[in-house]
């Protein structure tokens, strides 16, 4: 656009149709419109963007869940037990790989082909009575989360059952199942919305006295009051400044608005500093007073609350019964890994 307003600009001014002023005003004019167009540009670009957002948006609104719909039945108000009976579990996953018909017609045409993993969890067979608080051992990927992702109803097992009381999981509505069962993982999710709305998850049915209280229980109360609009205070993308101590004891809290009967505890308080995981332990033993409770963890100090203990390793179970009694048994699993803590 330059180089064609001083082109056009110095022919006219050689033919003494313009005045040099005229041509500096070409030239300016020329520049003012740069900015309106880059402008433009830029909508353009941020429209294209929106446009691929809602095609991905609308592709995700048309996937059909797998898992069959729940029944009618309702889980009592009271701790929940829990039961598995047989359980086998594998992650199904879907490889592609050329088709015979398709290859002829164009070699590199590929379909999705379903492929079976090995068992990740295994003939797993364990009762927890309600109140109870079973913790479970393990190395990394030998299912322990998937324990939590099944009784959730995540994923259905290929066979065997779990039951949540006397019922059977798939028996029950999905959404009751989930109001029933809570859910804390290492890994918090906060909202862009009030502190509110990411407590209750948008629930007008929970007070704001039953709110603060729970805060108070958990010590949040001064950061609350710190905040020019209390519970109405916004979260932004980085959380609002939240520490990762906040946010866990944030996410405990949506917990206890929640009132379980089964409570599951997924490495919750792995990341913390001592003095934040101190607060996060008081939270846990106050949380697990009227509830059952399932506590996944690495470590031995995260499991001591536990009346049960359930030592996996490759998706089977090489170790299950009371904590104290595998405690005092020197030839138990249990009882030689915490020798081994002790020693390092």
């Amino acid at each position: 656009g330059n180089a064609i307003a001083l082109s056009v600009s110095a022919y006219l001014w050689q033919q003494n149709n313009i005045t040099i002023g005229t041509a500096y005003l070409i030239f300016h004019y020329t520049n003012l419109l740069n900015q309106p167009i880059n402008q433009i540009r830029q909508q353009l670009e941020e429209l294209q963007q929106v446009e691929a957002s809602i095609h991905r948006i609308r592709e995700l609104l048309e996937v059909q869940p797998q898992l069959k719909p729940g029944g009618n039945k309702l889980l009592s108000n009271q701790a929940l037990s829990v039961s598995f009976q047989n359980l086998c579990f594998r992650y199904e996953t879907q490889e592609e790989t050329p088709s015979k018909l398709a290859t002829l017609s164009s070699p590199n045409s590929q379909t999705a082909t379903l492929t079976h993993s090995p068992w990740t969890l295994e003939n797993l067979t364990f009762d927890l009575p309600p109140g109870s608080v079973l913790g479970i051992l393990g190395r990394t990927g030998s299912g322990k989360s998937t324990l939590a992702r099944l009784i959730l109803r995540f994923y259905d097992p290929q066979s065997g059952s779990i039951y949540l009381g006397d019922t059977a999981i798939e028996e029950i509505a999905l959404n009751q199942l989930r109001q029933r069962v809570g859910l804390v993982t290492q890994d918090v999710q906060l909202f862009q919305t009030t502190i509110r709305d990411n407590l209750t998850f948008f629930s007008s049915e929970i007070e704001d006295t039953k709110i603060l209280q729970t805060l108070e229980w958990l010590g949040l109360s001064p950061w609350l009051d710190s905040l020019p609009q209390g519970l109405d205070t916004r979260l932004s993308s980085d959380s609002g400044g939240l520490s990762a101590g906040q946010a866990q004891l944030l996410a405990m809290a949506r917990i206890f608005l929640k009132n379980p009967g089964l409570v599951i505890l997924d490495e919750a308080s792995s990341r913390l500093d001592p003095l934040t995981e101190t607060l996060i332990e008081k939270a846990v033993d106050k949380l697990l007073e009227n509830s059952t409770g399932i506590i996944i963890a690495h470590r031995l100090a995260t499991v001591q609350r536990a009346d049960q203990i359930l030592i996996l390793d490759q998706g089977k179970i090489i170790e299950y019964g009371n904590r104290l009694t595998l405690a005092a048994n020197t030839t138990s699993r249990y009882s030689q890994l915490l020798q081994a803590a002790k020693v390092s």
